[in-house]
């Protein structure tokens, strides 16, 4: 056989290969967005006939920290931690956790709430760096602030998670404005199977361009920056789709870090936040799977579509690019972590599909991709496919993504309509062709980057830049 002859046969076989990982893939897909469709049609109809203050009239609602890991967040602190402290819940505590800052961020916070310095003994050792000082609001008892030196999101979030002497504990990014009653939907699951819920997580949307006063998003804005709105776009399939669906197959392995809702003393039991890893949200939850699995105890992971937290994204390619890389090289760090459990049925549902599809989809999926989008046009060009062949590729590849895209906005209009004006709609529509005909093949290029670096044994986080929050 040629070298020729090689050649074409790697091009057709490889081509094969990418349109049965894409039928593979999108059916997965399919299959998890029409269970949340289904899930979320549920939901609604419950809603429409529950009370919100009837609901959460429950004399036994448990104490919540909310811990906010802040790094350089002086753009945003301060209007986060009033949005953190005007919460409709009658028991929490706000732990700011200011992580060696290299900008404003301690003496914004001390300006803004009068902070002082006090003589605070934790319950117990704090697993973090050294802690320089603790402060307390004389006007606001709800707010702590602790001062320590750098160790990382991970290690500023173990400082919180072992401060506290609440029950739950909410991990929140400082970069965050969370709705009033919040708190109240995340944790009802908790009041629903007390013995089993472990943790819940919530809605994160994008901030930029609302219009947010006082800690209060005023009025939900569509950003008109084209790199924003295709991130929202793919947090409404994420989160309507991807998360409810996940959720509703016991498949959930990602709470995420923005916003997620803990039983305090099993993330201790576990070891509290690993800092050996750069996504440090998926690889808790992981290994609270593990974990639970291990000891073979009914446990509850659960997503809750109504609870909403705002977020600021990136509005820069390279800042954007910086992010997805770190995420890409968490996800198979965390994968490698626990790759005993990947296809071990001793792990259930979470060892048997959860991981599994993570791994061959989230993971190895966009390269796989990636080089479909140069090989298959190739073999096409070159005669090795015929027409069909390269128009069904096509269509896997972005007709029916794009359709999966259009499934969320479905499920955004039919359900929480944040965006209720007829104009934002249509963009989210186009945004969701957009997304797939030439944001998504720079994404593979940015996730392979990613991919290279993980070999190479790359760990850095990465600056993200904070540009604040809109006010009136």
């Amino acid at each position: 056989m040629t070298a020729i002859d090689l050649l074409t046969a790697f091009l057709f076989g490889f081509s094969v290969f990418v349109v049965a990982y894409f039928v593979v893939a999108n059916t997965a897909y399919l299959a998890i967005h029409l269970t949340a469709l289904v899930e979320l049609r549920r939901l609604m109809n419950e809603r429409t006939f529950e009370s919100t203050y009837q609901r959460f009239g429950s004399p036994f609602l448990p104490g919540i920290a909310i811990v906010v890991p802040a790094y350089d967040e002086a753009p945003v602190i301060v209007q986060s931690v009033r949005s953190f402290l005007d919460l409709q819940y009658p028991d929490y505590e706000v732990i700011v956790v200011n992580d060696g800052s290299t900008d404003d961020t301690l003496d914004r916070l001390v300006d803004a709430f009068d902070l002082e310095a006090v003589a605070a003994s934790p319950p117990m050792e704090l697993p973090c760096e050294t802690v320089r000082d603790v402060y307390r609001s004389p006007e606001n008892r709800k707010l702590t602030v602790i001062d320590k030196e750098n160790g990382g999101k991970a290690d500023a979030l173990n400082a919180g998670v072992f401060f506290t002497e609440k029950q739950l504990f909410c991990a929140v990014d400082a970069d965050s404005v969370i709705e009033r009653d919040a708190l109240l939907s995340v944790a009802k699951p908790f009041l629903e199977h007390p013995e089993r819920t472990v943790a819940t997580g919530g809605v994160v949307r994008v901030a930029n361009s609302c219009s947010i006063t006082e800690g209060i998003v005023e009025e939900v804005r569509l950003s008109r920056n084209p790199l924003v709105g295709l991130q929202t776009m793919e947090y409404l399939r994420a989160f309507l789709s991807g998360r409810i669906g996940l959720s509703s197959l016991k498949s959930l392995m990602i709470i995420s870090g923005a916003f997620g809702l803990f039983d305090t003393r099993l993330v201790r039991e576990v070891g509290g936040y690993r800092s050996d890893t750069i996504t440090e949200d998926m690889e808790l939850v992981v290994r609270m799977h593990r974990y639970l699995n291990e000891r073979d105890r009914e446990y509850r992971l659960e997503f809750v579509p109504e609870p909403v937290i705002w977020t600021e994204v990136p509005e820069d390619r390279a800042v954007l690019s910086r992010q997805r890389r770190r995420w890409h090289r968490g996800l198979f760090q965390t994968l490698m972590m626990h790759r005993k459990m990947i296809g071990n049925p001793n792990y259930g549902v979470t060892g048997m599909f959860a991981l599994p599809f993570f791994m061959g989809v989230e993971g190895f999926g966009p390269l796989i991709e990636g080089l479909g989008y140069v090989i298959v046009p190739l073999a096409f060009v070159l005669g090795i496919v015929d027409t069909w062949f390269f128009i069904s590729f096509l269509l896997l590849a972005i007709v029916l993504s794009m359709f999966l895209s259009w499934l969320s906005v479905l499920s955004e209009v039919a359900s929480y309509r944040r965006y209720d004006r007829p104009r934002d709609v249509a963009l989210l529509l186009g945004y969701g062709v957009l997304e797939n005909v030439l944001y998504r093949q720079w994404k593979t290029v940015v996730l392979w980057r990613g991919f290279v670096e993980f070999l190479r044994g790359d760990d850095s986080w990465g600056a993200m830049e904070r540009k604040g929050f809109e006010s009136e």
